[in-house]
C-alpha cells in the first residue's frame, strides 16, 4: 500500500515485462494485470459493457471531476459520449488548430526569458503551455486571462495535494462511504469547479445572445443527444470541462516534457525535427510535412505513456488464460508494461522513432500500443492530442535548442500521469 500511494510503477515486479498475465491479491480484492492482446481486445473492444471502469481509482478524482465522462459507466456514459464525440470529429480538429498553434507560438516566445543555458524545470514549462492550449481551444482565451490564470494556479495546487489512490482503492464500500480526502484537496477542487462554472455560465449567456465564438465549449454546449434531444446543463458541463482540463492538460504536459527530454538526449533526432519545423508553414495542411516529428511523439508515448494503467472491473465471473477470475475483480491494462513488453518490441527500452516506419514496428503497434486506450472508450481527444504534440514540438524546437543537464537523469513515477520524481531539468538556448 505504501508503494502504491507513492508510485504505481514502483509496486510492479520486473517479470511483468514478459508476462501475459499476472494475479495480485489483497485482503479486499483480486487484481489481474493483462498483457495478452486477445484478452485486451476482449475487455476493451468485444465486451466493454461487461468490464466497466473501476471506481477504485476514480473515487479519488470525484471531488474535482464529479460525474464526468472519465468516471461514468453504462447509459450515463453513453449519453455523455453521444453529446461530446461530434465536437472532436476529424473535420472539427481543423477548427481547433489555430488555438494550438497560437499557444505553441506564445510558449516559444515565453522561453526567450529563460533560454540562457541554465538548468530549467521543463515540466513547469510544458504544464503552462498545455494549459494555454486548453483555454484557447475550449474557451478562446489565453492563459493570461484572469480566470484562466486562477484555474491554472488552483489546479497546480490541487495536484500537489492529490494522492494517487484514495482509501477506496483498497477498502470496498458503497459510493456514500467517507473517502477521507485531504482538506486542501477538497478546497482546491471546489475552487476550480467554481471558476469553471463561471466560465460556463458566461459562455451560455453568449450562446443565448448569438455572440459565442465557435470553439470547443460552444460546440459541446450546443450539441444535442441524437437519441433524446437533451443538452448538458451547467453542472454537467462543469464536470466535462474539468476532465478536459485534467486529461487534456495533464497528459499533454507529461508527454511534451518527456519528448523534449528524449530529443535533448538524442540530438541527432532533435536536428531532424528542427529541419522539419523550419519548413513548416503554420497551416493545418502543413502537418503532413512533419512525419519525423509525429514519429518522435509516437515513440515518446510508447516509452512514457501519460496514463500508465487503466483499471476495469469484471461484472461477472470470467476465465482468463485458464484461470478463474471472480466477479468484481480488477482488470488492469497497463500501457506502461505493454509498450515495453519484451515479446512485442525490438529494443523495448530504446528510443527509436524510426521503428514507426518499419514493418516490425507497425506490427508491434497493432498488438501492443494503447496510449489512448481502445474500443468504445478510446480517448475522445486522441486526434487532438497527436496534433497538439506535433505542433508544440515544432514551435518550441524551431526557436530553441534543448540539452541535457549533466548528471541529471529523471526517474519516471506515476501519479495521475507519468512524471519525473524530481522533475526534468534541461538547458535551453536560442537557435541562431
Amino acid at each position: 500500500m505504501r508503494l502504491f500511494r507513492r508510485d504505481i510503477l514502483s509496486a510492479q515486479p520486473a517479470k511483468l515485462y514478459r508476462a501475459w498475465m499476472a494475479e495480485f491479491r489483497t485482503p479486499f480484492f483480486r487484481s489481474y494485470l493483462v498483457n495478452d492482446p486477445a484478452l485486451i481486445d476482449y475487455v476493451l473492444r468485444e465486451r466493454p459493457d461487461d468490464f466497466p471502469k473501476s471506481d477504485r481509482v476514480g473515487a479519488g478524482l470525484r471531488p474535482l471531476l464529479g460525474e464526468s465522462v472519465f468516471l461514468t459507466n453504462g447509459e450515463v456514459w453513453k449519453r455523455q459520449r453521444r453529446i461530446i464525440d461530434p465536437a472532436f470529429e476529424g473535420g472539427r480538429l481543423r477548427d481547433a488548430f489555430p488555438g494550438i498553434l497560437a499557444a505553441g507560438q506564445a510558449g516559444a516566445a515565453r522561453l526567450a526569458d529563460i533560454a540562457d543555458g541554465s538548468p530549467q524545470e521543463i515540466e513547469a514549462v510544458t504544464s503552462h503551455i498545455a494549459a494555454d492550449v486548453i483555454f484557447r481551444t475550449l474557451f478562446s482565451i489565453p492563459i493570461e486571462d484572469e480566470t484562466a490564470s486562477r484555474v491554472f494556479a488552483a489546479f497546480r495546487a490541487h495536484q500537489r495535494t492529490q494522492p494517487i489512490l484514495n482509501l477506496a482503492a483498497f477498502v470496498p464500500g458503497p459510493r456514500w462511504m467517507p473517502r477521507f480526502f485531504r482538506r486542501k484537496t477538497l478546497a482546491t477542487a471546489r475552487e476550480i469547479r467554481a471558476l469553471i462554472k463561471r466560465l460556463t455560465a458566461e459562455r451560455l449567456d453568449l450562446i443565448a445572445r448569438g455572440d459565442a465564438p465557435d470553439d470547443l465549449a460552444t460546440k459541446i454546449m450546443t450539441m444535442v443527444d441524437p437519441e433524446t434531444g437533451d443538452r448538458f446543463d451547467v453542472d454537467e458541463m462543469v464536470d466535462q470541462v474539468a476532465i478536459f482540463f485534467l486529461a487534456g492538460h495533464e497528459t499533454s504536459a507529461s508527454a511534451l516534457a518527456w519528448a523534449l527530454y528524449l530529443l535533448a538526449l538524442y540530438p541527432d533526432w532533435q536536428d531532424r525535427v528542427v529541419e522539419e519545423a523550419a519548413a513548416f508553414d503554420g497551416d493545418f495542411a502543413g502537418l503532413s510535412g512533419l512525419p519525423v516529428t509525429r514519429d518522435v511523439f509516437r515513440e515518446t508515448l510508447r516509452l512514457y505513456p501519460p496514463v500508465p494503467m487503466m483499471v476495469r472491473e469484471a461484472r461477472q465471473p470470467e476465465v482468463f488464460r485458464r484461470r478463474d477470475v471472480r466477479a468484481r475483480s480488477q482488470i488492469v491494462l497497463s500501457p506502461w508494461h505493454l509498450h515495453r513488453h519484451e515479446r512485442f518490441w525490438d529494443d523495448p527500452d530504446g528510443f527509436d522513432p524510426g521503428r514507426w516506419q518499419r514493418d516490425d514496428g507497425k506490427a508491434s503497434a497493432r498488438k501492443a500500443y494503447l496510449p489512448f486506450s481502445a474500443g468504445p472508450r478510446v480517448c475522445i481527444g486522441a486526434g487532438f492530442a497527436m496534433i497538439e504534440g506535433v505542433v508544440l514540438l515544432a514551435m518550441l524546437l524551431r526557436r530553441h535548442r534543448f540539452e541535457v543537464v549533466k548528471g541529471h537523469v529523471p526517474l519516471p513515477i506515476a501519479h495521475l500521469t507519468v512524471r519525473a520524481r524530481d522533475g526534468i531539468k534541461l538547458r535551453i538556448t536560442h537557435r541562431d
